[in-house]
């Protein structure tokens, strides 16, 4: 039998975790903030993959889920220390996103104002999730300040969070969701 993994192991109990490596920290330590953000979008896009979303979304957004796995795993590591050999990001899912943004701006009608989120429960998830997606790439970008980040996690979060706000129109549209424009009204 394969050895199970404790969910509890009380190393915590006094606000500090370890990273990949066994190099103990701070909870709020910048890299733990870093993909702590990683593993709260990754939770956010399965939810908006349990909403009854298209086949094709579904499947893509798995992809993404799985590369989000990768991210965390190379943010969550020790940059000071050897550790096992990790899988990387590729260029693939940068990619595959834009072709995918592509694909489905074609379908849609050009913007031509900002537009409230809302209209829809999955285009409001997606929404949520294009906000942790720009929140977690900003605290890799702080995070990079202290400790490089490779740019392509930095590349693809930022591509994500387009891909998002897109799909977002894209299931409204497919939902017969209406889009509300932001309007600012002048003073009377």
């Amino acid at each position: 039998m394969a050895d199970e993994l404790k969910i509890y192991t009380k190393g915590g109990d006094k606000g500090e975790t370890s990273l990949l490596g066994g190099t103990r920290v701070a909870k709020s330590h910048e890299r733990v903030e870093a993909y702590g953000n990683l593993d709260e979008l990754n939770s956010f896009i399965g939810l908006i993959r349990d909403i009854n979303i298209n086949a094709h979304y579904h499947e893509i957004l798995i992809r993404v889920q799985e590369n989000l796995f990768i991210a965390e795993a190379l943010i969550a590591r020790d940059p000071e220390k050897t550790v096992r050999e990790l899988p990387s990001l590729s260029e693939d899912i940068i990619s595959m996103l834009e072709k995918e943004i592509d694909t489905m701006n074609d379908e849609l009608p050009p913007l031509t104002n900002f537009i409230l989120p809302g209209g829809h429960i999955i285009v409001s998830n997606c929404h949520i999730a294009r906000t942790v997606c720009r929140r977690a790439e900003r605290s890799l970008i702080r995070l990079n300040l202290v400790s490089p980040v490779d740019d392509i996690i930095i590349r693809f979060l930022n591509r994500l969070s387009d891909y998002l706000f897109v799909l977002a129109r894209k299931t409204g549209k497919d939902f017969g969701a209406i889009e509300t424009p932001w309007i600012v009204k002048k003073n009377a």
